[in-house]
């Protein structure tokens, strides 16, 4: 009897001990996952997945997330794939939680999707000027009902503007306040929306008198703004475009700008129309197109010698009083764009670069 006990002894001591072996597996074991974190792909290229460990290891399951939504699973070191033909650019986070004896762990890697074809080369034709305030420091721009809307910039003179085409008069003005930087712009509705840089803030005007109705916070300085009727199009100077409700103007998402070769910093003035958002690149004189629903550029437009070099007058600030402003006629179908300071507006239409 007391063999037989210390026997029964011994084997508890055994089970209890494999158990503990067992239990601390998953913890002691190395893992490794592909693609290797900063992965670039293209897009409509699949990635292939895959969670390696040592031989000694069997996992209960391997669970695949891609920016949290669940991918599939495997019970051994099997791949798993996934498309990225209908995915935004930018990073995309991968968790592979590996479960075994009731434990787990998570194994995260990234990938970068980038465009696969580069910008189609487009240029401008000029079909008319019309006239424009050189006072003004052109942040936003837009179109509706028969006016210009503009904001502009620069500490303690900010202000929003209601503006007649034809003569470049300014029918109604309001200014932001002494310490405030006014930038993007846009019309929602029978309200403007004007955004702020440093003090994140946006402030509501009457479309029709420009006058204050109310103000909101964001979470980030701001530059350019658009909307496409449901949603506005905010961005803070990044390659990062976020999304925000029209209704309570807080975030819904965001896309992240990329072509074929980078993601696409210093995004400034945006506006959308058929489709597409374009966006004017600071300080250059190019104005992209982009793919709204993944963030691809699709066209890069050169807009070079638009404000003409000869035609400046002498002391004129070009790396300062940049193009910025971008605005469409849906009604008229006409495209206007302009600068900071610049003496006119000007309707363009965008045309395929042949060189």
């Amino acid at each position: 009897m007391k063999t037989r006990s210390l026997l029964f002894i011994a084997s508890i001591a055994l089970v209890a001990v494999s158990c503990k072996n067992r239990n601390a597996q998953i913890k002691d074991t190395v893992f490794t996952i592909s693609p290797f974190n900063g992965y670039t792909e293209r897009d409509g290229k699949p990635v292939n997945v895959k969670v390696s460990y040592p031989e000694s290891f069997k996992p209960d399951s391997i669970v695949y997330l891609l920016d949290s939504v669940k991918l599939g699973s495997r019970e051994d070191s099997t791949a798993i794939s996934f498309k990225t033909d209908t995915l935004r650019m930018g990073i995309k986070n991968i968790t592979a939680k590996v479960y075994k004896d009731g434990k787990s762990k998570d194994i995260k890697t990234g990938v970068v999707i980038m465009p696969v074809r580069m910008p189609s080369s487009y240029t401008y034709k000029v079909i008319k000027k019309f006239p424009h305030d050189t006072t003004a420091f052109t942040e936003g721009l837009s179109y509706d009902d028969g006016y210009l809307y503009e904001s502009t910039g620069n500490e303690g003179k900010s202000e929003i503007r209601k503006v007649m085409l034809e003569t470049g008069k300014v029918v109604e003005r309001q200014k932001l306040g002494d310490k405030y930087v006014g930038t993007g712009s846009t019309v929602v509705g029978d309200k403007i929306l004007m955004f702020t840089m440093k003090d994140k803030i946006g402030f509501v005007f009457d479309k029709k008198t420009v006058k204050p109705l109310t103000q909101f916070k964001i979470g980030t300085e701001a530059w350019g703004a658009t909307t496409d009727g449901k949603k506005i199009y905010l961005n803070n100077g990044t390659n990062r475009v976020l999304l925000l409700d029209q209704t309570d103007y807080h975030q819904i998402g965001f896309i992240d700008v990329f072509d074929h070769n980078a993601a696409v910093n210093q995004i400034d003035e945006l506006e959308y129309f058929n489709g597409k958002l374009y966006a004017t690149i600071n300080p250059y004189d190019t104005i992209i197109e982009i793919d709204p629903k993944t963030g691809a550029v699709v066209k890069a437009i050169n807009m070079t010698d638009i404000y003409p070099e000869k035609e400046r007058p002498k002391g004129f600030d070009g790396d300062k009083n940049v193009l910025n402003g971008i605005a469409y006629d849906a009604a008229g179908k006409r495209l206007f764009v302009t600068g900071r300071k610049w003496p006119y507006v000007y309707q363009i239409e965008i045309v395929k670069n042949n060189l």
